[in-house]
C-alpha cells in the first residue's frame, strides 16, 4: 500500500453561478420589464383609444415578456447545471 499523497489536487466542484437577476442592471430586471410593457401597453390606450394600435402593442409586449422574464433566464438556469 502506497501512503504519499496523490499528486492530483482533489477534484472541486465548478463555482455556482449568481442568481440571473443579480446580474442584470435595474432597467432590466422584471420589476422594469413588466412596468414599461404596462405603460406602453396602457398608454397607448389611453392616449389613442385604438385597439388596432394597443392590440399589436399589447401581443409585442407579451413576446417581449415571454422572451425576458420566461425563456432567457431558464436559459441560464439550464446552462448552469451540471451536465453529465
Amino acid at each position: 500500500m502506497n501512503s504519499t499523497p496523490s499528486a492530483e489536487p482533489p477534484e472541486q466542484p465548478p463555482p455556482e453561478q449568481p442568481p440571473f437577476w443579480s446580474l442584470k442592471p435595474w432597467w432590466c430586471q422584471p420589476w422594469s420589464i413588466v412596468s414599461t410593457g404596462v405603460l406602453v401597453v396602457g398608454g397607448s390606450w389611453g392616449l389613442l383609444h385604438r385597439l388596432w394600435i394597443s392590440l399589436p402593442l399589447a401581443l409585442g409586449v407579451l413576446a417581449w415578456w415571454l422572451l425576458f422574464l420566461v425563456l432567457v433566464p431558464a436559459a441560464y438556469r439550464s446552462a448552469a447545471e451540471p451536465h453529465g
